[in-house]
C-alpha cells in the first residue's frame, strides 16, 4: 500500500507526499530489522544455554561437560535419555538405541561393545561407555542433517489478531465505500480521494505486530533466563499465561535431590557394613545417579572398603522403571558375586521370600515411609546361585525451604499444583503434608476412575492434590485427563520417559537434571531446581500477554477513531478534514511509539489469562466510539470557533494535532485495567509516548506543507482536551465496562 501511494503521488506531482512516504517506508525497514536483529540474538544466546551436555572421564575423574568440547579419545558415558553427542564406540554395556532421526527407521537398534553409536541417536535402554572417534561436521549425522530444528508453531495470540484485523478491514472497508460513494456524487476527483482512502485503510493493517510480538517475547525470554527459565518454543510465554494447573516431580522440584543414607537394618546375620558394601557394589558413580551417589557416600563415610578385597566390576544392569533396581556382577578374590539394590517388593520377590516374610519387610517400611523416608533393599549371592536379601537401606531427600511457600505462591495466582511421584502412598503423604498438599492418592486409583464409561471429560483430579506411585508414562495419562476437563496443562519431567507428557502438556518443563531428550520435547527448560523460576515463568508470561493485549485494545480503539472521524466529517462537512500526508505521518508515529509497550512495566494478573477476549474487544469498540464522539465535538468547536472552514491547512493541523495527542493519551489508558495511575509506565513508554507529542507538534510548528503552523494556545487546548477526555472520561468508561464486561479481569 506504501508503495501504490508513493506511486500515486509521483502521478499527482505531490513530490513532498512521495519524499516523506519513501522515507518512512526506509526508516520501518531499518527499525524492524534491527529490532529483529537483536531479538535474534537474545533467542542465539538463550539457544547456547541449552547445549547438549556429556559425561567424560578425564584426569582419572568423571566430568560432565558441553558436547561440543568433546574429542577424539574422550571416553564418555552415556544412560537412557541421552543424545548421542559424537560418533562413539561401544566399550563396555548393551543398550538400545532409536536411530529414526538418522536411518527414518522408527524400531530401535541393539548395540553391543565394538559397535558404533551414531551422532544424534537416542539411548532408549541400558548404558555404558565408549570411546569418542568423530565429533562435529565430521559425523555421519553432522553430515546429512542438523542436531537442532527450529520450530515455529502458531500462536493463540496471532489467531486472535488474525481475526481482529479482518473485522477492522470490514467496518473500514465500510465507512471508506461511504465515502468513496458521496465522493463520486460530489464530483471530488478520484486521483485526490484514492491516497487519502488508501491511508486509512493501511491504517487498518498492523504495521507494527511483528516488531512488537518480537519485542515482547524476546525482551520477556531474556527476563526469564535471567531466573533460570529457558524458553525453547516461542508459544511458551503465552500458554503460561493461560495456565491453570501444574503438575510437578516431587524429586528436584519439590525436595532437594540430594539423597542420603540415612538408616540400615541388616537381615540374615549381615552387618551395616555388608549391606553398605553390596549397596555400594551395585552402584555407578558415572552415571551421576543420586540414589547411587547416596550409597558410595555412605560406603566411603563408614570406611567398608578400607581393608577389603579389591571387586572389580564384570556387568552392570542400569535402574528401569519396570523392574525398579539396579544389578552388578563382581569379581572379588577369584569369585564372582551377583549384587542388587531397588525397591523392597522387587528385591523381595528376586530373592523368592515368602509373602508372609514380604508382608513383614513391608511393615518396616511403611514405618519408616510415614516419616518421610525411602527405603530400599540390598541383595547378594553368587552369580548364578539364589539372592539372599541382607539388609534395607533409608534414604531421605529433604524438602526444599521454598517448596511450602512457592506452592502457596502459585495456588495464590490461580495455578494449583499436584505432585506426582514414584515414591509408596505413605511417603508421599508425609512429603505433601510438609508443603500443603494433604490430598495425595494412588495412580492406579486415577485409572480405574478413567476406565469408567462417561468419565472421560470429568475432572478427575479435581479433589486431589497429587498422585504416589506414579510410573513415568503415566504423566501422560494425567496431562490427557487434565486437558479433556479443559484445563490448560503444565508438567514438569527430566526422564526420556516423561518426552510424551511434556511434548503433549501446553507447557512442558524440562527440570534442571533432566535428560536431552527431555529438554527436546519439552518448551521450557528450568536451569536451577525448585519452583521459584516457575513463578517466574507465569509471572512473565501474564506480563506478556497483558503487553499484547494491551496493543490489541489500543489498535482497535484507534482503528476505529481515525476511519470514523475522517468519515464521519466528510459526509458532514464535505471535505478531508486530515491529508493524506498528515495520517501517514500518525500511522507511522504512533505505530512506532505503540511498540514500546513490549518494554512497559505491568502488573501481571491474579488469575489465568484466557484468549477469550471477547469483552475486551467490546471495551475497545465503546472506547473507540467514545473517541470519535468527542473528536468531532472538539472539531465542531474548531470549526466554528476558529476558522477552520475556510483554512484547510489550519484545518489539516487542528485534526492532525487532535489525533496525535489521542493517541498518546488513549496508550496511557489502555495499559492498565484498572485507573491509569495504578501503575507507572516504563520509562522507554514514556520517552517514545514524549517525544512522539513533541515531534508532531514540532513539525506543526516548523509548518511543513498542508501543515499550518497554529497558534499556541489551540494547540494548547487541543492537547488539554485530549488529555481530560482519555484520562478522565474514557478511563472511567474503561473501568466501568471491564467491570461489567470483564469481571475477573480486575484481578
Amino acid at each position: 500500500m506504501l508503495e501504490l501511494i508513493i506511486i500515486l503521488s509521483a502521478v499527482l506531482g505531490n513530490y513532498s507526499d512521495l519524499v516523506v512516504v519513501s522515507v518512512l517506508l526506509v526508516i520501518n525497514a531499518v527499525l524492524a530489522f534491527v529490532q529483529e536483529h537483536r531479538a535474534a540474538g537474545v533467542v542465539a544466546a538463550l539457544r547456547k544455554r541449552l547445549q547438549v551436555n556429556a559425561r567424560v572421564r578425564r584426569d582419572s575423574s568423571w566430568l560432565v561437560i558441553p558436547a561440543r568440547e568433546l574429542v577424539p579419545g574422550d571416553i564418555i558415558r552415556v544412560r537412557p535419555g541421552d543424545i548421542i553427542p559424537a560418533d562413539v564406540k561401544l566399550l563396555t554395556g548393551a543398550m538400545t538405541i532409536d536411530q529414526s532421526a538418522l536411518t527414518g527407521e522408527s524400531k530401535d537398534a541393539d548395540k553391543t561393545p565394538g559397535e558404533v553409536l551414531s551422532s544424534g541417536s537416542v539411548v532408549r535402554r541400558g548404558e555404558g561407555n565408549g570411546v569418542v572417534m568423530l565429533t562435529g561436521a565430521k559425523t555421519y549425522f553432522g553430515r546429512t542433517t542438523q542436531l537442532v530444528q527450529e520450530a515455529r508453531p502458531k500462536l493463540h495470540i496471532e489467531a486472535v489478531v488474525a481475526k481482529v484485523v479482518r473485522w477492522l478491514f470490514v467496518i473500514v472497508g465500510t465507512l471508506l465505500g461511504v465515502v468513496l460513494v458521496l465522493s463520486l456524487i460530489r464530483g471530488v476527483p478520484l486521483l485526490e480521494m484514492v491516497p487519502i482512502l488508501l491511508v486509512l485503510l493501511m491504517s487498518a493493517v498492523p504495521t507494527a505486530l511483528p516488531v512488537m510480538f518480537t519485542i515482547s517475547t524476546a525482551v520477556g525470554s531474556r527476563e526469564l533466563a535471567r531466573h533460570g527459565v529457558l524458553v525453547t518454543r516461542l508459544s511458551a510465554s503465552e500458554d503460561a499465561a493461560t495456565m491453570d494447573v501444574l503438575c510437578v516431580d516431587k524429586t528436584g522440584t519439590i525436595t532437594m535431590n540430594q539423597l542420603a543414607v540415612t538408616g540400615v537394618i541388616p537381615l540374615e546375620h549381615a552387618t551395616e557394613s555388608d549391606v553398605l558394601f553390596a549397596g555400594a557394589l551395585a552402584s555407578q558413580e558415572a552415571n551421576q545417579d543420586p540414589i547411587d551417589l547416596a550409597f558410595l557416600a555412605a560406603a566411603k563415610a563408614h570406611h567398608v572398603f578400607d581393608g577389603a578385597p579389591a571387586a572389580s566390576p564384570v556387568s552392570f544392569t542400569p535402574f528401569d522403571a519396570k523392574n525398579r533396581r539396579t544389578e552388578a556382577v563382581v569379581e572379588q578374590n577369584g569369585q564372582r558375586l551377583r549384587v542388587m539394590k531397588g525397591a523392597m517388593r522387587t528385591v523381595a520377590e528376586a530373592c523368592r521370600l515368602q509373602p508372609a516374610a514380604i508382608e513383614t519387610l513391608e511393615a518396616r517400611v511403611s514405618e519408616s515411609a510415614a516419616k518421610g523416608y525411602r527405603t530400599l533393599a540390598v541383595a547378594r549371592g553368587p552369580e548364578s546361585g539364589a539372592l539372599v536379601l541382607i539388609g534395607l537401606a533409608t534414604l531421605y531427600d529433604p524438602l526444599r525451604p521454598d517448596a511450602k511457600q512457592l506452592i502457596a505462591e502459585l495456588h495464590d495466582l490461580g495455578v494449583p499444583v499436584k505432585m506426582l511421584t514414584g515414591d509408596a502412598l505413605p511417603v508421599a503423604c508425609e512429603i505433601g503434608q510438609g508443603v500443603g498438599l494433604p490430598n495425595i492418592r494412588r495412580m492406579a486409583d486415577l485409572k480405574a476412575a478413567g476406565a469408567q464409561a462417561g468419565n472421560e471429560a470429568v475432572d478427575l483430579l479435581a479433589g486431589a492434590d497429587g498422585f504416589a506411585e506414579v510410573y513415568p508414562e503415566d504423566k501422560y495419562i494425567v496431562v490427557q485427563h487434565l486437558q479433556a476437563a479443559g484445563h490448560v496443562t503444565g508438567m514438569t519431567g527430566d526422564g526420556v520417559n516423561d518426552a510424551p507428557a511434556l511434548r503433549q502438556a501446553e507447557v512442558g518443563i524440562a527440570v534442571s537434571t533432566a535428560t536431552d531428550v527431555a529438554k527436546g520435547a519439552a518448551s521450557v527448560v528450568l536451569t536451577e531446581p525448585g519452583l521459584t523460576n516457575i513463578v517466574a515463568l507465569v509471572e512473565q508470561g501474564r506480563t506478556i500477554y497483558q503487553r499484547v493485549l494491551t496493543w490489541i485494545v489500543n489498535k482497535i480503539s484507534r482503528t476505529i477513531l481515525k476511519a470514523a472521524f475522517v468519515a464521519i466529517a466528510f459526509v458532514v462537512t464535505g471535505k478531508f478534514v486530515v491529508s493524506a500526508f498528515a495520517m501517514l505521518l500518525l500511522v507511522f508515529m504512533t505505530d512506532f511509539a505503540k511498540i514500546a509497550l513490549a518494554t512497559d512495566n505491568v502488573r501481571p494478573s491474579k488469575k489465568p489469562e484466557t484468549w477469550n477476549i471477547g469483552g475486551f474487544i467490546m471495551v475497545s469498540v465503546v472506547l473507540g466510539i467514545a473517541m470519535v464522539a468527542e473528536t468531532l465535538l472538539f472539531l465542531w468547536i474548531g470549526w466554528s470557533r476558529f476558522g477552520l472552514a475556510t483554512n484547510n491547512d489550519a484545518l489539516y493541523t487542528f485534526s492532525f494535532l487532535m489525533l496525535l495527542y489521542f493517541a498518546a493519551f488513549s496508550v496511557v489508558s489502555a495499559r492498565e485495567r484498572r485507573w491509569f495511575w495504578a501503575t507507572m509506565p516504563s520509562k522507554t513508554l514514556v520517552a517514545a509516548l514524549t517525544a512522539d507529542a513533541l515531534t508532531g507538534t514540532i513539525l506543526t510548528v516548523v509548518g511543513l506543507p498542508g501543515l499550518r503552523p497554529l497558534p499556541w494556545w489551540q494547540t494548547l487546548a487541543i492537547f488539554a482536551y485530549a488529555m481530560v477526555s482519555c484520562l478522565v472520561v474514557n478511563d472511567a468508561v474503561k473501568v466501568a465496562m471491564i467491570k461489567w464486561r470483564v469481571p475477573t479481569a480486575i484481578a
